[in-house]
């Protein structure tokens, strides 16, 4: 998967990398063709929120069909999902960064190859670099897989803290699978009762 780059480590701190970083890579992946989602998308759908050193790094899988109609992420079904739980979390969606393993629309929401995942590490692990987020929120076995560079099923992943490069995170579920299976969210409450306690926010 090529070698890791320490988010927090004296050389990327020198680095460039920081919150201007994010516009120069959203220029980039707005014209990106390295993967052959190119020629399906509407839009690129790239991160955004808060890019300096937001509470909390929200990864998904990829843009569903509203994502890449608007070209922002989380503003379809699994967005309001997201915004409920940030609001029982007590954090405006300003205070976190969201963002997707692939930041163009697999057809038909199918998952993403590795190939296609591969082509948009660049962007995903640039975007963690640059806002440099206190934890990361992986949201299914996809995301949780690619930022944790790992083949383990989601059901070894969670329940447990793991890293990023310095950076603790917690995996959960997808928010499509919550929204198909309402009984898994008092899971996934839990997990972000988890990431709060970590952060030392009230519930």
């Amino acid at each position: 998967m090529g070698e890791q780059v320490n988010l927090f480590s004296p050389d990327t701190l020198r680095s460039p990398w920081g919150p201007d970083e994010v516009d120069r890579l959203r220029e980039k992946a707005l014209e990106c063709a390295a993967c052959s989602l190119c020629t399906t998308r509407i839009n690129v759908v790239f991160g955004e929120g808060e890019n300096n050193r937001p509470v909390i790094a929200f990864v998904g899988e990829g843009p569903g069909a509203v994502e890449d109609q608007q070209g922002r992420p989380f503003v379809g079904p699994g967005g309001k999902l997201l915004d409920s739980m940030l609001g029982a979390m007590k954090l405006p969606r300003s205070k976190v960064y969201i963002c997707n393993v692939v930041a163009c629309r697999p057809p038909q929401n199918r998952k993403p190859t590795e190939d296609e995942a591969g082509a948009c590490r660049e962007f995903l692990f640039g975007q963690l670099r640059a806002v440099r987020p206190h934890t990361i929120v992986a949201l299914g076995t996809t995301a949780a897989q690619a930022v944790l560079q790992t083949k383990e099923p989601l059901a070894k992943l969670r329940n447990d803290w793991h890293e990023c490069e310095g950076i603790p995170v917690r995996a959960t579920f997808h928010l499509a699978f919550l929204l198909r299976t309402p009984q898994a969210k008092r899971h996934a409450w839990e997990d972000l009762k988890a990431v709060m306690r970590k952060l030392g926010l009230s519930n």
